[in-house]
């Protein structure tokens, strides 16, 4: 690497900054490239080692550069911002991407497959469908709250609830159901299902990934995790994993571990640094609030390790270090190729 010129590119929609650096650290060219003239340019380039931050279409481009021969690394942003000297700008942004990635310590972001894309395409859109469902479901209680229209929490009980009010089964509700209201009240219940159908078709896809995936297979035999989850990790983390040291590298990398504050030979932990994935994240939490759910009184060595934890702290800090648990066990599985052993879940400290 060391004998091969650096292209650095600070990557846009349109419009791109672009330095070359030769193997002895000179700047041979910093400069704004048009988008439609970028391939052009690393076409005619000798194999180099191109470095760009992780950010929109970093993958797309890490692919196309792959494929012409070179050596490509990703670096997450909060990784370059050390680096920019003086004033922000695309050329010294450029520089900054150049001087992260010649680090001996740092740690880059593996590229994504066209797998991988589309596995993660299909849970953003899936994110989407339920995060507006849930904003309709928001606005439609707080309207029919002014009515005294009141339903018990929940997706389906609001759905009973409007299609109740369609019905005209109204009486026992309120005595200011107007017609006016009915019609909205329509259209929501017709949104709603529409929004429930376009969810279980998602559903339905992600299960039809899992089953053909060896590595969604290999992550769902671990309590807590489920085609979703396994999907997730999968798409996020599949190909990366090996790039992790240890499965604590890969807990840290996806927040699970105490922000720390220390100086002068003082160390201070605080909350979780809640860095990487957040969708990956709250899948891992909401999976290990599953588990503690469902613990009744299992003996096993891992539920008896819980047991332990639930008594010396409070339970949503258990979940959390059950969350961090889990990763590990994951980093396992996608790193190493190994099967859950459950007998030996309980040894992995935290």
């Amino acid at each position: 690497m060391k004998k091969l010129n650096t292209i650095s590119i600070d990557l846009a929609k349109s419009v791109f900054q672009v330095a070359i650096i030769n193997h002895k650290g000179k700047i041979l060219s910093n400069k704004k490239i048009a988008r439609k003239k970028l391939m052009e340019l690393i076409v005619n380039q000798p194999r180099s080692f191109i470095a760009m931050e992780s950010c929109g279409s970093s993958n797309y481009w890490g692919r196309k550069f792959q494929l012409l021969g070179h050596e490509v690394k990703l670096i997450s942003a909060q990784h370059v911002k050390p680096f920019v000297k003086s004033n922000k700008n695309d050329a010294n942004d450029a520089i900054a991407i150049y001087e992260a990635s010649h680090r001996p310590n740092m740690k880059f972001v593996s590229i994504k497959t066209l797998e991988q894309q589309d596995i993660q395409s299909i849970h953003r859109s899936r994110q989407r469908l339920i995060d507006t469902r849930t904003r309709l479901v928001s606005h439609a209680r707080g309207i029919l709250a002014e009515y005294g229209l009141i339903f018990k929490v929940g997706v389906t009980n609001l759905r009973n609830g409007l299609a109740s009010l369609i019905n005209d089964e109204n009486e026992s509700y309120s005595d200011e159901t107007t017609e006016g209201l009915l019609l909205l009240v329509q259209d929501w219940y017709d949104e709603l299902v529409s929004l429930d159908i376009a969810i279980e078709k998602k559903n339905l896809t992600i299960k039809a990934i899992a089953r053909n995936s060896e590595q969604a297979k290999r992550l769902m035999q671990l309590e807590g995790i489920g085609v979703i989850t396994a999907t997730a990790m999968v798409a996020s983390l599949g190909t990366q994993a090996t790039e992790f040291k240890n499965g604590r590298e890969m807990a840290a990398y996806l927040g699970l571990t105490p922000k720390q504050f220390s100086s002068g030979g003082k160390s201070k932990l605080s909350g979780i640094s809640k860095r990487g994935d957040a969708y990956l994240r709250t899948l891992l939490v909401n999976g290990a609030t599953s588990v503690i759910q469902a613990l009744g009184t299992k003996t096993d060595p891992k539920s008896q390790w819980i047991h332990q934890l639930l008594c010396r702290m409070h339970k949503s800090k258990a979940r959390v270090a059950l969350a961090n648990k889990m990763a590990r066990i994951c980093w396992v599985i996608l790193a190493k190729g190994e099967r859950y052993k459950p007998e030996l879940a309980s040894a992995i400290a935290i």
